[in-house]
């Protein structure tokens, strides 16, 4: 939404308050003024951004998250417009903070509800999304050595941020040996946390044929510099999945808790492994169609219901499209 803007209205100086982590990703991006918030600091941290815009109003606030504390934080800033969810999304006293809202949509994906601010605001519309990420040389270098080292290579980015959104370490493991037998060297990326070393070193415990391990080992641009190169990515519902779609990489995303429709990687909806329409049936007794939009499923083993066959065939399906030999 923010490269829209940029595209379409150069002259618009935009200011994005960001939390400490998702900066690491976006730090150099052209024509964006970053404010960094710590959700640890609470409402000092609000108060120090009060402060910091004290004197300045926008003439447009994009409040993009409904979460309370979101919402309390757009209170520090001054907006004629103050632009939210529209009525059918908005929780946790969202309404109370804005004064404008973006249209009514049917079953939008995450990403095509945040284009509808740029809607409201009167912003051109793209034919496809531009994420262009700000990755440097040294960024893409780890990425680029791969490629020239192995030809084609896949990532594993087994770990979500709760262990029961992840798939077994079985099923990894198979789907990393698929992908040996067809000499493509496979990875394990992720995060530096305990999740994911542990669901990485399962894998590995499960036999699976893993090239190098970089858990833990590269930083956010360097991950997106490691996927940029990649003949396709593996994931559950995680950034790194959508992280390989904003560089314009294969994913095959693994969904059992969460509607992929709504959250799945944007390019790769199609190949998306998904549980999630039996298992919100089975718990329901209705469609995901009859329930409010974003409504997720619950249990601790329902990725567990997805099967190998189910992803080596998701794979093959990838593997064999033109554009991705």
């Amino acid at each position: 939404m923010v490269n829209r803007i940029r595209s379409a209205r150069p002259d618009i100086r935009i200011t994005w308050i960001i939390g400490k982590i998702e900066y690491q990703l976006l730090n150099g991006m052209d024509g964006v003024e970053f404010v960094i918030y710590d959700k640890k600091t609470g409402r000092k941290g609000m108060q120090a951004i009060r402060q910091q815009f004290k004197a300045q109003r926008f003439d447009v606030l994009c409040v993009m998250q409904i979460a309370l504390r979101a919402n309390l934080l757009s209170r520090a800033i001054r907006a004629k417009v103050r632009l939210g969810f529209d009525k059918s999304r908005s929780k946790e006293g969202h309404s109370l903070f804005i004064n404008k809202r973006i249209a009514r949509q049917q079953h939008p994906h995450v990403l095509e509800g945040f284009m509808a601010f740029a809607d409201a605001m009167g912003i051109a519309p793209v034919e496809k999304p531009a994420w262009q990420l700000p990755l440097s040389e040294s960024d893409l270098a780890k990425g680029v050595s791969l490629k020239q080292q192995y030809g084609r290579y896949a990532v594993i980015c087994p770990a979500a941020s709760k262990a029961e959104r992840n798939w077994t370490a079985e099923g990894y493991a198979a789907a990393a040996q698929h992908l040996a037998n067809k000499n493509i060297p496979v990875f394990l990326c992720g995060g530096p946390g305990p999740l994911d070393r542990t669901i990485g070193d399962a894998i590995q415990a499960a036999g699976a044929p893993i090239k190098d391990d970089l858990i833990g080992k590269t930083t956010l641009k360097e991950l997106a510099g490691v996927l940029a190169e990649a003949s396709l990515v593996i994931a559950p519902d995680t950034g790194p999945a959508h992280m390989a779609t904003a560089v314009h990489t294969p994913v095959i995303g693994l969904y059992a808790h969460s509607n992929p429709r709504r959250t799945g990687p944007y390019n790769n909806l199609a190949d998306v492994v998904s549980v999630y329409d039996h298992c919100i049936e089975q718990q329901t007794g209705k469609p995901w169609q009859a329930l409010p939009w974003g409504k997720r499923a619950k249990g601790e083993d329902l990725m567990s219901m997805i099967t190998t066959d189910q992803v080596n065939t998701a794979i093959d399906t990838l593997l064999n499209r033109p554009e991705s030999v």
